[in-house]
């Protein structure tokens, strides 16, 4: 059940370097929107730092961030994934990744230190990012006889709502997205156009 209209999400990628006792990282953050695509960025970083003592990261899907990961690649348990998972979490971030690329100064800084440095790269980075709010979207199909569709574009008009007509041989058919915030009204007011047919396709 969704208890929002809308999502934030970063806008760009950004970079920042944080150092302690001779240890670099290197975060980074990108705006992202499927795991085949973080995979990607998480490989090129790799053949960017092959050499780097570790490659932590988080990362946060979907409007409603249905999926959230957090991998400390090698560092004692929750000392690295979760610390940076937790500052996208503070800026109620989605569709967002960070990683984090360490080399190992040769001084240990310990649970804390490591907590410390991991969400501090995280915050920094993020720090750069341009945040914006995104409204989430209902997408349905609406269909009428031929000769009747003016009904469809007087209710799309209504809602100020951009349709995409479809090709059917059979009736006139439109797709439509609509914010979330709006469907309850926008399916009431429908009710009043009687040749009209709707259909659910999806949430984005």
């Amino acid at each position: 059940m969704l208890f929002t209209d809308s999502y934030h999400s970063i806008d760009n990628a950004s970079e920042y370097l944080f150092k302690s006792k001779g240890s670099k990282f290197y975060a980074y953050s990108y705006p992202v929107f499927s795991e085949e695509e973080i995979k990607e960025k998480l490989q090129l970083l790799k053949q960017k730092y092959p050499d780097a003592s570790h490659h932590c990261y988080a990362y946060v899907l979907h409007y409603d961030k249905s999926i959230s990961r957090a991998n400390d690649d090698g560092e004692p348990s929750n000392t690295a994934g979760k610390p940076i998972l937790r500052q996208i979490q503070k800026l109620d971030l989605t569709n967002t990744l960070v990683v984090v690329i360490r080399y190992f100064g040769g001084t240990l800084l310990g649970v804390t230190g490591l907590i410390e440095a991991y969400g501090e790269s995280a915050r920094e980075c993020l720090a750069l990012c341009r945040i914006s709010k995104h409204l989430i979207y209902e997408r349905y199909e609406l269909s009428c006889p031929f000769g009747l569709e003016k009904d469809i574009y007087k209710l799309c008009k209504q809602f100020q709502l951009h349709l995409s007509v479809k090709q059917n041989q059979e009736c006139f058919c439109a797709e439509i997205k609509i914010p979330l915030q709006q469907t309850g009204t926008f399916q009431q007011e429908l009710k009043a156009y009687y040749q009209v047919s709707i259909k659910y396709t999806g949430i984005e």
